[in-house]
């Protein structure tokens, strides 16, 4: 007789908000543990779910029989939309519909760059209506609040001028030419979570580069300052860049992961 599971580490869709966006979500399927979280991977700006960490966070769980569910957010990766349109609210809103259709049970979310921004969040809003099903965060170099402190407090008067008149700018890089919307900038500050203390209600796990040239490592250190009623531990990669993606950089998040 045939087979008929379906093969869950193949990407499948959920529609989220109104009008729907088409999000992909990959699962790695693992055993239902007492005591064994499942994990959520929560990327970056402008990355998607089959970079070196995801890929290696869900290999790592299909070792040790642990369900890991990645997604892309609306514009980004195999999900739909037009990342042009893409706000910190409609990927906050990705990630809580991912964490509540598609995760069962107690759930570890890793968060990478703006995904720190985004798993804090998503704690918020899981707080917010009682849900105790968040067993811990990993954020990787986060970057909350991003829109504010490290791209509109950095951009020129000229560059400003170009973007509230125009409604979009366009930034360059080694990568190519990529929008940054006014759109984003504004809707950015509707979700800052630093500035004052906030609990999260669970232990917390940075990882952060002394030399990264993206999000600065003194910028992790501002969240630390605010997470004061949570267990949390910081450490700092003296030589380690943004993407902390290097053998002795992952295993330091798996190592991280493990621990909680």
């Amino acid at each position: 007789m045939a087979d008929d599971t379906p093969d869950l580490t193949e990407a499948r869709f959920i529609d989220v908000g109104q009008p729907a966006r088409r999000i992909a979500v990959r699962t790695t399927p693992g055993r239902s543990e007492e005591g064994a979280p499942g994990l959520l991977w929560c990327g970056g700006y402008l990355s998607d779910m089959r970079g070196t960490k995801a890929e290696e966070l869900a290999k790592w769980g299909a070792a040790q029989g642990r369900q890991v569910v990645r997604f892309d957010y609306s514009g980004h990766g195999e999900s739909g939309g037009d990342f042009i349109d893409g706000t910190i609210s409609d990927w906050a809103e990705d990630a809580v519909a991912v964490f509540d259709r598609c995760t069962q049970g107690p759930q570890i979310v890793v968060g990478s760059s703006m995904g720190g921004w985004i798993s804090l969040l998503l704690a918020r809003a899981l707080a917010a209506r009682g849900d105790k099903r968040l067993a811990g965060l990993v954020l990787i170099a986060p970057a909350p609040d991003f829109t504010e402190e490290l791209m509109w407090k950095a951009m020129t008067p000229e560059i400003r001028t170009e973007l509230v008149e125009k409604g979009v700018w366009y930034r360059e890089s080694e990568h190519g030419s990529s929008p940054i919307t006014l759109k984003l900038i504004e809707d950015g500050r509707r979700h800052m979570v630093l500035g004052e203390p906030f609990a999260v209600g669970c232990p917390v796990r940075i990882l952060q580069g002394v030399a990264d040239d993206v999000v600065p490592w003194r910028h992790a250190m501002k969240l630390v300052t605010c997470l004061a009623e949570d267990d949390v531990v910081a450490t700092l990669v003296k030589d380690g860049d943004h993407r902390l993606s290097r053998p002795e950089d992952i295993e330091r998040l798996l190592a991280a992961v493990a621990s909680l």
